[in-house]
């Protein structure tokens, strides 16, 4: 099998099951509506792990943008392949997203909510704020990564380190999801995102394009700043990568802090005229 078609393979089967407990979890007419965080996250963790089983010897399993970002920075793969991992990954999600579109196909209409019917696509923060936003998803993200890397210097018992990988985003996805949603991975939220604005979905209200850049950019940085600083514990590889890593990350930050900043002026501004008009 080509390996870009095993990353498009990989990511939809990621989100038709992954995506596919939260329509069931938030859709009022399912049999397993309001299953519950701790389903919830056991369904994805098991088919992140499913999907390794499968996947893993053609591919690597990437079905992260992040992830493959992360090892082409680290020289442990092509940057000739990065593009096409990308767009696999991405098409992937889309047509994911669309499955469950299709799966739940008499149960749109039954929920009125459209945030709920968006959440089961992308992910959305429990409380709006770009900075905090963007740091859950970069320090889960960072920690999701070390840990995978960290698993990869230990030897296992042979199709135990899927099962290990399932174990840990169950772990992250109990811990840290009810903040952002804990996308931790870019193909993930907008690949399903991009199939939530284009399909007819009885009342599914806006597709949230705002805050799209976050579980973008967040993962990424946060992916690549942790196979660096792996580099830098295990191998004792220090070098410009990691500074400027680093650097970005800072720079990062402040330009979000002081462009929320001036958001949240301009909004007291408009506010002030409404109340003069």
């Amino acid at each position: 099998m080509n390996v870009y078609l095993a990353e498009f393979i990989g990511v939809a089967m990621l989100i038709f099951f992954g995506c596919g407990v939260l329509a069931g979890n938030s859709l009022k007419t399912s049999g397993s509506y309001g299953a519950g965080n701790v389903a919830i996250n056991i369904a994805w963790g098991c088919t992140v792990a499913m999907v390794i089983f499968c996947l893993g010897d053609i591919s690597g399993a990437h079905i992260n943008p992040a992830i493959t970002i992360m090892n082409a920075v680290m020289g442990t793969f092509e940057w000739s392949l990065v593009p096409g991992y990308i767009l696999a990954q991405i098409a992937g999600g889309a047509f994911g997203g669309v499955l469950v579109y299709l799966q739940f196909i008499d149960h749109w209409e039954k929920t009125d909510d459209p945030h709920a019917k968006l959440t089961i696509f992308a992910t959305a923060p429990a409380i709006r704020n770009n900075v905090a936003n963007f740091f859950s998803e970069y320090i889960v993200t960072f920690g999701l990564a070390f840990c995978i890397l960290g698993m990869g210097t230990n030897v296992f018992l042979e199709g135990l380190q899927p099962l290990a990988t399932g174990c840990l985003i169950f772990l992250v996805g109990t811990s840290f999801g009810g903040v952002t949603g804990a996308a931790l991975n870019p193909a993930r939220d907008l690949g399903p995102r991009l199939a939530h604005f284009f399909l007819p979905i009885a009342g599914k209200g806006t597709s949230d394009f705002k805050y799209a850049w976050i579980p973008i950019v967040a993962p990424i940085m946060g992916a690549t700043t942790s196979g660096l600083v792996h580099n830098a514990l295990y191998k004792g590889i220090v070098d410009y990568r990691l500074f400027a890593m680093v650097g970005l990350t800072v720079v990062t930050f402040i330009a979000i802090k002081l462009a929320s900043e001036d958001n949240k002026e301009a909004i007291k501004n408009k506010q002030a005229l409404n109340q003069i008009a």
